[in-house]
C-alpha cells in the first residue's frame, strides 16, 4: 500500500499521527475493533461489561495472545499501557482515561478500569491506532518516547515488523503465531512512501501499489479507472478537520481582534472547492456535523470579508509601516499536499490586510518538535481526526490540561480557560444525552468567540484501491485498519 508520509515512528500509544497509524495499526491489536457502523467488535478482549453505576468496566481478555517475540499478553501489559503510556502520552488519551484511577488486575485474562466518574465513551476509544496496548516487559522502566522498540515494535497483530528502508519503505511480514491462526491472509504488506499525490495515483494506476490515499481530485479520475475502486468509508473514526492555531504565548497573538481578523481572512468555500475539490465541507465548529449529536447550530460566524478583518487590525493598533506591512507572522503547516496549499493561500488573503506570513515548511518529525517541544511557532495549520466523542478527539485541543511539552496534536496553543473546563469536564461525565448536549454548545460558543483555534475544513480521507484486493476494509478505521482479513485474488 502507498501512503504520502514516512512515519516519523510506529507506536501509536504514542501519537496520533495518521502515518504511524496507517502502519502501525497492522502490527498492535486493540483491545476492541469497531465494525463498519462503528459498533464495537471483540479483538484482544472476547467480553466487557459495564457496572450499573458507570464506575467499573471489566474486559476478558483473549487467551493465548503473545507479543511478536514470544511472551504472554497478559492484563498486566494493559494495566501499564493505560496508566503510563495512554494517560501520560497520548494527546487523546490524556482526556479519555482522565477519570480512570486505578486498574486492576485480578488474574492474566481479566482487566477492570476503576474510575472516579462514568466514562461510557471509552468503550469508543479502544481501538489499536487509538488505544494501543504495548509490552510492559519492553517498555517499563525507561522514557517511552525514545525507546527503541518505537522504531521496530514488538506487538500482537497480525503482521510483525521486518524492516525499514528510510525514505523508501516498510516491510511487515505474517505473524505466524497470531491468535487466529486462519489470518492474515496475506503474506506480506509493503508501505511504500510516495510523498508526491501525483505519485501515488500513477501507482494505483499501473498496479505497483493495490491500495492509497490519492487526493480528492485524483480519487475522481482513479475511480473511473476499470480495475480500481473509491472507498465510501465514511465513519466517525476516519472524519477529519483542518484547522489554523494560534501560539497564544505569542503576547501579539492573545488580543482577541487579531485573531478574529484572521478568522474573518479564510475563505473556507474556497478552500473546498480548490483545494479539496469538493471532497469536504467548511467548517463552523471544532465540533463537525457529522456529530450530530453534539454540533451546535448558530455559532459565531466569520464570514470572509477582508474589510471587516483589517478594521479589526486597526482598532488592535497594528499600523501598516513604511512597505505597507502591520504584522509579521511565522505559519508553520504540517507536511502534507492541502495543509501546504492553505498556507498559501492564507499568506495571499493576509497579505491583502497588510499581515505578512512566512511559511515554514519541516518533514512530520520537526513540525512536531518545532511546535510541541520547542514551542517555537507563530501559528501552525494541521489536520487532525475528530474522533467518535469529543472527548477522544476534540477536547485534547482546548482542555488546560492537556498543554503538555512534547505530547504532539494535543493543546499546542496553551488556551487555558476555566468556564471552557469546567464544560469540558461536566461533558466528560454526563449521562444525560440533552445535558451532555447542551454543555458542548456552550463550550462551542465560547471557543468559537475565542478562536484560539480556526476550524477550516471538515473531510473524510479518500481512500482508492485495486479490485483485486479484497476484504481490507472491513472496520471503521478503515486504511487504518490490520488487514487480518486482506488477501489478492
Amino acid at each position: 500500500m502507498g501512503i504520502l508520509e514516512e512515519p516519523t515512528q510506529l507506536a501509536s500509544a504514542l501519537t496520533t499521527a495518521g502515518p504511524t497509524q496507517q502502519v502501525s495499526g497492522k502490527i498492535f491489536d486493540g483491545l476492541l475493533s469497531y465494525d463498519l457502523s462503528s459498533r464495537p467488535q471483540p479483538q484482544l478482549a472476547t467480553a466487557w461489561s459495564v457496572s450499573e453505576d458507570g464506575l467499573h468496566i471489566t474486559f476478558r481478555l483473549r487467551p493465548n495472545v503473545r507479543w511478536h517475540d514470544g511472551q504472554p499478553f497478559t492484563s498486566e501489559d494493559v494495566a501499564f499501557s493505560l496508566m503510563e503510556i495512554w494517560r501520560k502520552y497520548h494527546s487523546r488519551g490524556r482526556s479519555t482515561f482522565a477519570n480512570v484511577t486505578a486498574v486492576a488486575t485480578p488474574d492474566p485474562l481479566t482487566v477492570e478500569l476503576v474510575l472516579s466518574k462514568p466514562a461510557p465513551y471509552i468503550l469508543n476509544a479502544l481501538a489499536s491506532t487509538e488505544s494501543q496496548p504495548v509490552p510492559k516487559h519492553l517498555y517499563q522502566g525507561g522514557d517511552p518516547l525514545s525507546n527503541p522498540r518505537n522504531l521496530a515494535p514488538i506487538g500482537t497483530g497480525p503482521f510483525r515488523f521486518a524492516s525499514w528502508s528510510r525514505g523508501s519503505h516498510i516491510v511487515l511480514e505474517r505473524n505466524p503465531d497470531y491468535w487466529d491462526p486462519s489470518r492474515p491472509l496475506l503474506d506480506e504488506l509493503i508501505v511504500v512512501f510516495l510523498p508526491q499525490p501525483a505519485s501515488l495515483a500513477i501507482a494505483l494506476e499501473t498496479g505497483e501499489i493495490h491500495l492509497g490515499t490519492p487526493n480528492f481530485v485524483e480519487r475522481e479520475w482513479l475511480a473511473r479507472t476499470p480495475h480500481l475502486i473509491s472507498y465510501p468509508a465514511t465513519t466517525a473514526f476516519n472524519v477529519g478537520l483542518s484547522s489554523l492555531e494560534f501560539n497564544l504565548d505569542r503576547p501579539v497573538l492573545r488580543d482577541l481582534r487579531v485573531r478574529q481578523a484572521f478568522a474573518h481572512a479564510v475563505d473556507r468555500r474556497f478552500l473546498v472547492r480548490n483545494i479539496w475539490h469538493g471532497g469536504g465541507e467548511p467548517a463552523d465548529s471544532p465540533i463537525p456535523r457529522s456529530l450530530a449529536q453534539f454540533h451546535a447550530p448558530g455559532l459565531p460566524v466569520y464570514e470572509f470579508d477582508l474589510r471587516k478583518a483589517e478594521a479589526l487590525l486597526e482598532a488592535a493598533g497594528l499600523r501598516r509601516n513604511a512597505s505597507g506591512v502591520r504584522l509579521r507572522v511565522f505559519m508553520d503547516a504540517y507536511p502534507t499536499d492541502y495543509l501546504q496549499q492553505v498556507a498559501q493561500v492564507m499568506r495571499s488573503n493576509l497579505a491583502q490586510i497588510g499581515v505578512r506570513i512566512d511559511i515554514r515548511s519541516a518533514d512530520p518529525a520537526a513540525f512536531i518538535s518545532r511546535v510541541y517541544a520547542e514551542r517555537d511557532f507563530d501559528t501552525i495549520v494541521y489536520g487532525a481526526s475528530t474522533g467518535a466523542d469529543p472527548v477522544i478527539g476534540v477536547q485534547r485541543f482546548y482542555w488546560s490540561k492537556n498543554f503538555s511539552r512534547g505530547i504532539a496534536f494535543s493543546n499546542g496553543s496553551h488556551y487555558d480557560n476555566p468556564e471552557v473546563d469546567r464544560l469540558l469536564v461536566a461533558a466528560q461525565t454526563a449521562t444525560d444525552p440533552v445535558k451532555r448536549h447542551a454543555l458542548y454548545d456552550r463550550f462551542q460558543v465560547i471557543v468559537q468567540t475565542d478562536v484560539p483555534t480556526i476550524p477550516l475544513v471538515v473531510a473524510t480521507i479518500p481512500l482508492v484501491g485495486n479490485r483485486r484486493l479484497r476484504h481490507a476494509i472491513t472496520t471503521a478505521d478503515a486504511m487504518l485498519g490490520n488487514f487480518a482479513d486482506a488477501y489478492l485474488a
